[in-house]
């Protein structure tokens, strides 16, 4: 797509949106119930791109992480909405009585939306339907590395919607690069941190707000008399769900110094209870393309040479033979979990989001040398805690901060459907879901109407006594 045709997309939509600045509820109901529709007839067909770009991630995975929760998106959005649109009712203080006043929640207009290439489907989506929702119309940039994926989206909503009602944008990086400078309403970026700055940048030139949802290092802290088979499935579940290609995906985990051999045999029989083989296992997704596969195995390089103890949940060691891999087959990117001991704060792997099924193991001597070194480091995407000790759960909670929290679980905060989600400092700004996502996609519009009986002329010009006994009365009020 030329520049050309990008801002021809983004004006028609822009002048739409000028055009009917009060969007009626029954017409944001009938864009979700599209969109909708859209998944009950080509959920499938969606499945079967994702699959295609991966190579191997079974249409079973698609349907639970990603249409499965799109579909309760739509179910809780249809459901809320009308409570959501309408006016927001406050109280008003005494020294402005007899007035009354009121929130409108208003579209900003158009919103951009940039999505990332894991979860292609529901996290390009989603974003939408809560735009939707809020009554804007939308632009949507999926990722140039799921092309498979962005052309059935870009084809699927050119058949459910007019264009300047909702559009999808294909292109490479200097597309995108493009699409991130337009001048929205609003601009929802999901991504890498270093791509998130570019972005928050090219949007800063015409002010435009974003909501920024960034990776991060997701800590997963075990507590010390924590249950370490029923924690090890639930990390394992979390760590390993597309492969570790989870932006919420516990990227490495804090653990009872001593307690290192009984975890790994915990996790070992976890990721093999889940995925009894990895290789040709359609429910174990492979890596997405050789680069990523490659940055992976350069991080375990790195970390081994560098005194870092390795081991692999496959007898193989994780390698696959090195012809398949340059030919591209997708089971040589279906790369076996791997646990990593003795890391430290100079490996690449505790420097950066791993995004795969790589998990370093920390362990720590006192609960609040935890604290201290969650304190010092970026703040993270999400948390996860495992323990019964509630009390040292809530002093973790209190003195940590990260943008979500699951406790005794993993992920499952994100399918919440009245938490927020989003991240914080590094980790991204902006929360969206359920009513929060409503809010940040609206204009919060204050209405002060004034009475008629309004005593506020006593408080006009010029000064004098009779002001100063005014004053005082009003400051015995207050």
């Amino acid at each position: 797509m030329t520049q050309t045709d990008l801002r021809r997309i983004f004006d028609l939509q822009y002048q739409a949106s000028r055009a009917q600045i009060d969007v009626p509820l029954l017409v944001r109901r009938e864009r979700l119930l599209r969109v909708q529709k859209l998944l009950d007839e080509h959920g499938p067909v969606l499945a079967a791109a994702v699959q295609a770009d991966f190579g191997i991630r079974s249409s079973r995975l698609t349907e639970v992480a990603e249409l499965l929760v799109l579909r309760n998106q739509l179910r809780h959005t249809l459901r809320h909405l009308p409570r959501w649109s309408r006016r927001q009712r406050v109280r008003t203080p005494l020294m402005l009585m007899p007035g009354r006043g009121w929130i409108e929640r208003q579209p900003l207009g158009v919103v951009g939306v940039i999505a990332p290439w894991n979860y292609p489907v529901q996290l390009a989506l989603g974003p939408a339907i809560t735009a939707l929702a809020a009554g804007n119309r939308v632009m949507l940039k999926p990722s140039e590395l799921t092309p498979h994926t962005s052309a059935q989206l870009a084809a699927l909503v050119s058949q459910f919607f007019a264009p300047e009602e909702f559009a999808v944008i294909q292109g490479d990086v200097s597309v995108a690069t493009q699409f991130s400078g337009l001048p929205f309403d609003h601009l929802l970026f999901t991504g890498s941190t270093a791509v998130g700055r570019r972005v928050a940048l090219a949007a800063a030139a015409h002010l435009t707000p974003t909501t920024l949802e960034l990776g991060g290092k997701s800590p997963c802290i075990i507590a010390p008399g924590c249950d370490l088979r029923a924690a090890a499935l639930k990390i394992a579940h979390g760590k390993l769900l597309n492969a570790g290609q989870t932006c919420i995906a516990p990227d490495y985990v804090l653990l009872p110094r001593g307690q290192e051999a009984a975890f790994a045999q915990a996790f070992r029989s976890a990721a093999l209870r889940l995925f009894p083989r990895f290789a040709g296992n359609p429910d174990y997704a492979a890596v997405l393309n050789r680069r990523h596969l490659a940055r992976l195995r350069q991080m375990l390089r790195q970390a081994q040479s560098l005194g870092a103890h390795v081991e692999w949940m496959e007898e193989a060691g994780g390698l696959h033979d090195a012809d398949a891999l340059a030919q591209g087959d997708a089971v040589a990117r279906q790369m076996p979990p791997a646990l990593v001991f003795n890391a430290t704060s100079q490996m690449q792997l505790m420097q950066e989001e791993i995004f795969g099924p790589i998990l370093p193991v920390i362990s720590y001597d006192r609960p609040d040398d935890v604290i201290a070194a969650l304190g010092a480091g970026s703040r993270p995407l999400a948390l996860y805690w495992f323990g019964d000790d509630e009390k040292l759960r809530d002093a973790v909670l209190a003195r940590t901060v990260s943008g979500g929290v699951c406790v005794n679980d993993t992920l499952l905060h994100f399918a919440h459907d009245n938490l927020p989600f989003g991240g914080v400092g590094e980790s991204g700004w902006g929360a969206y879901h359920s009513e929060q996502g409503f809010v940040r996609m609206s204009h919060q519009k204050a209405v002060f109407v004034q009475s008629r009986w309004s005593l506020a002329p006593l408080l006009y010009p010029p000064y004098g006594a009779r002001f100063d006994r005014l004053m005082d009365m009003v400051r015995r009020w207050l």
